[in-house]
């Protein structure tokens, strides 16, 4: 049976889910309030300078060949793959770094180097690491969150143990050094909480990380939005940006449509991949299902401070994607999630795509995108921005041995307030909800309205969880859920 779907925001998972329900034979428009589509993984051109937003690491391949060979279809069609060697260096002092290979056997050579032994423990726990990504990314997480029996299988009985352990403590099982330590920690950062906060099941980031690799799409993370956009256009999305949603419209408990710009458009589902927290504020109170405590209590992943820099010249000792963890990481944790304040020592990543992707920056100049984690709700000021800019790249040029502040032709920055004012963001966090055990699954906010009939939402506040490759599974399972309820 068609019907007329609304879906608010333009983000992976709505872009998912649009091309799924026009698939199903739906008639469905996605309305954006920016200007482009993409929502937190937009783009910035600047002076021949091309930087991605949002996102910059291309990990789980397998998840974005699942989603587009539903449609027949393969992401070479829409942008080329570029798999990334090395992968990423971590610094810890000057001149002093870890490189981590495209194979698991040149990491395991760059691990012995480090800790003698450490090789076989390595393939052990990338082992587990495999067999918990297997379980997890190809089943779990394809399940809809709405009861707790989805997570008791055979398989997953064995494995109980790791939902009540921590990834930190598993990690400090098998090894020593605490720089390895910090390299196997690294991947579940993408999760949105400590180590010491994520259930031990999680290390199937690892296996992400050095089993499957790490990836660049040529042109950007954007690539993968204008391919998305392509294949929903071809299959009768209809697309409009600059077009602020101010209201879901609720007749007695049933979605009719939404204000757009002050106008009243009628639909039969509304579907909002925005901002949890502010799509519930669209709604009569009566009509909300969680409590502005409820947000208050959740452990929400971190907000960034990030800086797009073009330089005059090509940098050198850095990989396109750096991380610089010369400082202690529990104190800059202990900043964000316990105490949450400015941290006194930031770690920081760095990225330049221009390293591997000619296009990224003008010939002999080179593209710089830096980010420090940072509490959500802190106070956000141009004077802060200045101040840690300024941090940062004193320890950069120390750490890499080079001069490069001197050589910044402009630098951009977007932080806690341009977070909430680009997308609506509860506290201008930049990730959405942290999976830890208790906000996992069937623990975390509903793809479907408990209250609203017809009320659906997708991405990384809800299940399965943050990060690009769950957005694209957020998608394809609450469009499932519309389709049962439109069969019903």
């Amino acid at each position: 049976m068609k019907k007329k779907v609304a879906i608010i925001g333009s983000g992976f998972s709505s872009l998912a889910a649009s091309a799924y329900l026009a698939q199903a034979g739906h008639e469905v428009t996605i309305f954006e309030k920016n200007t482009t589509v993409g929502g937190r993984a937009r783009q910035l051109k600047k002076d021949g300078f091309t930087f991605d937003i949002g996102p910059t690491w291309y990990w789980m391949p397998d998840v974005f060949e699942r989603f587009f060979a539903d449609f027949g279809k393969t992401p070479s069609e829409y942008y080329d793959l570029i798999k990334l060697n090395p992968a990423y260096s971590v610094y810890f002092g000057k001149r002093d770094f870890i490189t981590i290979g495209d194979t698991l056997d040149k990491i395991c050579l760059a691990f012995e180097k480090e800790e003698p032994g450490s090789s076989k423990k390595l393939k052990e726990f990338i082992a587990e690491a495999k067999d918990n990504y297997d379980i997890a990314i190809k089943d779990l997480v394809y399940r809809p969150g709405i009861s707790p029996l989805e997570l008791v299988t055979p398989v997953t009985i064995k494995k109980l143990g790791q939902f009540f352990s921590t990834i930190s403590k598993e990690v400090r099982k098998e090894f020593d050094n605490p720089r390895l330590i910090s390299i196997l920690e690294f991947p579940v950062l993408f999760l949105g909480a400590k180590p010491s906060n994520t259930p031990a099941f999680y290390s199937f980031m690892n296996y992400a990380d050095f089993g499957l690799g790490t990836f660049h799409p040529k042109e950007g993370m954007y690539s993968v939005i204008r391919g998305m956009k392509e294949l929903a256009k071809s299959l009768g999305v209809v697309i409009q940006v600059g077009q602020n949603v101010e209201k879901i419209l609720v007749e007695g408990n049933k979605a009719t449509g939404i204000v757009v710009n002050g106008e009243e458009i009628t639909a039969d589902i509304v579907l909002s991949g925005a901002d949890y927290h502010h799509t519930e504020t669209l709604l009569e109170p009566k009509f909300r299902q969680y409590s502005e405590s409820y947000w208050n209590k959740r452990t929400f992943a971190p907000s960034s401070l990030l800086f797009y820099v073009g330089f005059s010249k090509k940098l050198k000792n850095v990989e396109h994607h750096t991380l610089f963890f010369d400082v202690p990481f529990e104190a800059h944790a202990k900043d964000i999630y316990d105490t949450p304040k400015w941290p006194e020592e930031p770690l920081f990543y760095a990225s330049f795509p221009s390293k591997t992707d000619a296009e990224a920056a003008p010939e002999g100049q080179e593209a710089g995108i830096f980010l420090i984690p940072l509490a959500p709700g802190l106070e956000d000021t141009p004077e802060l921005r200045s101040q840690y800019f300024d941090i940062i790249m004193d320890r950069f040029e120390k750490l890499t041995l080079q001069e490069a502040k001197k050589y910044v032709i402009f630098k951009e920055s977007f932080c806690v307030n341009d977070f909430i004012e680009a997308y609506n963001s509860y506290k201008g966090n930049a990730y959405g909800l942290a999976n830890t055990l208790f906000q996992t699954a069937f623990l975390r906010p509903k793809l479907k309205s408990k209250k609203v009939k017809g009320l659906f939402f997708t991405g990384q506040l809800s299940v399965p969880g943050p990060g690009v490759p769950p957005s694209l599974i957020s998608g394809k399972l609450v469009s499932s859920l519309i389709q049962k309820e439109v069969m019903s």
